[in-house]
């Protein structure tokens, strides 16, 4: 038949958050086919099922998935296009009401706002700011600083600005189109859990992988 010489493309990305307990192939991977029948089926594939109670992490090799279409289309030649191993994430859908999403925006806000203010305070007085001030200003002058003179403001401005263009977006508007600092640090932090999750489950056996049965019920974190 014409569709076992079909070649199927999946790319999957490294971290995968599903809702369904059933989870199907293509609830985790992409997928492109020149026999657009073909790709349906395939993603109708259940993959494994997971326990309904709490949270669960999986991790799955591709050989896994590869060996899932086999098993039911022999005939068509699978290409990876994207990640060897996916970490399935399960978290019940839980939705929380507005007044809390509300308080813990402000407790974050406070929390932010209140650090922020005292690393720049304690930076100030370590390296005792004012008193450069006012000699500049004495200096230039030849009177004496009442500690509120246009050092001062130009100094709180100046770092006004900085922490803008440092981070480059101010409330929803992004100055240009490169990624905040604070975004790279979070890219960075998470593929370096990533990376954890999949190295741990690999020396621990808890890959799902190929010749491994479905991991139903079985918590994997």
């Amino acid at each position: 038949m014409a569709a076992n010489k079909e070649t199927l493309y999946i790319k999957g990305d490294r971290n995968v958050e599903v809702t369904n307990l059933d989870v199907k192939l293509g609830d985790i991977v992409s997928m492109e086919c020149s026999n657009k029948d073909i790709i349906p089926k395939v993603k109708a594939l259940k993959l494994l099922k997971i326990s309904p109670q709490g949270e669960h992490r999986y991790v799955v090799s591709v050989l896994k998935i590869i060996a899932c279409i086999h098993e039911q289309y022999p005939g068509i030649d699978v290409q990876n296009m994207g990640e060897t191993d996916i970490i399935i994430t399960y978290e019940e859908q839980k939705t929380k009401g507005k007044a809390f999403h509300i308080l813990k925006t402000a407790v974050v806000s406070v929390l932010v706002f209140v650090g922020a203010a005292f690393s720049i305070m304690t930076f100030n007085n370590d390296v005792d700011v004012p008193d450069v001030f006012s000699q500049v200003y004495r200096f230039a002058t030849g009177t004496k600083s009442d500690g509120f003179t246009v050092l001062e403001v130009s100094y709180s401005i100046g770092i006004t600005l900085g922490i803008l263009t440092f981070f480059n977006h101010f409330g929803k508007k992004r100055f240009t189109v490169d990624p905040t600092p604070l975004e790279v640090q979070m890219r960075t932090y998470e593929n370096e859990i990533q990376t954890a999750l999949i190295e741990t489950a690999s020396r621990k056996g808890e890959e799902f992988d190929v010749g491994k049965t479905d991991p139903s019920g079985n918590r994997r974190s």
